[in-house]
């Protein structure tokens, strides 16, 4: 994980992490629908679906990724020394939107399964 000014892990890292491995948890599966959905087709997208056999690690690697993120994110600002990057605000509300943003990315790969057979 990262560190902050004060040598102390801020949660950055893990909340990349998370970012990441959501991501490629959704691409194999979002991404064909999402091109699909705005009227881009082709043989090639079958291409996309790669990522398939890895999509259950890849959210188990981002459901653990953004347990430790929530955990330095969602923390007081009283455990925050006053140098520290957590202890300021809007720093702290940017984490806050990006963790939210993930968290949505990863809901979407675990929820897709069952939401897919509605848009075919």
């Amino acid at each position: 994980m990262a560190a902050a000014a004060g040598g102390t892990p801020n949660g950055r890292g893990a909340l990349v992490v998370g970012g990441v491995a959501a991501v490629l948890a959704s691409a194999c599966c979002l991404g064909p629908l999402v091109l699909l959905t705005v009227g881009i087709s082709g043989a090639w997208i079958v291409n996309l679906t790669a990522l398939e056999p890895y999509r259950p690690f890849l959210i188990g690697i981002a459901a653990v990724a953004l347990f430790f993120a929530a955990r330095r994110i969602f923390r007081p600002a009283a455990a925050c020394a006053p140098g520290e990057v957590c202890a300021v605000p809007r720093v702290r509300a940017t984490y806050k939107v990006l963790f939210g943003l993930v968290v949505v990315l990863l809901l979407v790969a675990v929820g897709y399964p069952w939401v897919v057979p509605y848009f075919y």
